[in-house]
């Protein structure tokens, strides 16, 4: 499976075991946003379990308090970050502090597709 949405702060990717998410620029992230991830992780992923991916290609900024909210999303069994740019990196190790669950941080989209599959597989 592999569908498209778009929204006015994001697009996704849905792919079978994982969602990849590319913000849009000069977005600010706050919990309000978590709404909807949970909308579509539930209409795609309803008992299944998932890993969200975010692929930093726009410069926006998070509020750390969404990773509580986003944790809370029981089958979402992992998060990664991917992006090439350093500062983004730095961003990344500050917010994993605040998320209770799996949090890597990887330069290329293709290593964040094998650690979510790996994950998938532990937890199948």
């Amino acid at each position: 499976m592999k569908e498209s949405l778009t929204f006015d702060f994001c697009d996704m990717t849905i792919y079978d075991h994982y969602v990849v998410v590319v913000m849009k620029e000069g977005v600010n992230i706050t919990p309000d946003y978590n709404n909807i991830l949970v909308e579509v992780t539930d209409a795609y992923y309803a008992d299944k379990p998932f890993v969200y991916i975010t692929h930093r290609v726009n410069s926006y900024s998070v509020d750390p308090k969404i990773y509580y909210e986003t944790a809370k999303i029981d089958n979402l069994i992992g998060f990664a970050v991917v992006s090439s740019n350093y500062k983004a990196k730095v961003n990344a190790q500050i917010e994993q502090m605040f998320f209770t669950k799996p949090f890597e941080i990887f330069t290329e989209l293709e290593d964040a597709f094998s650690w979510a599959n790996e994950l998938i597989e532990k937890n199948s």
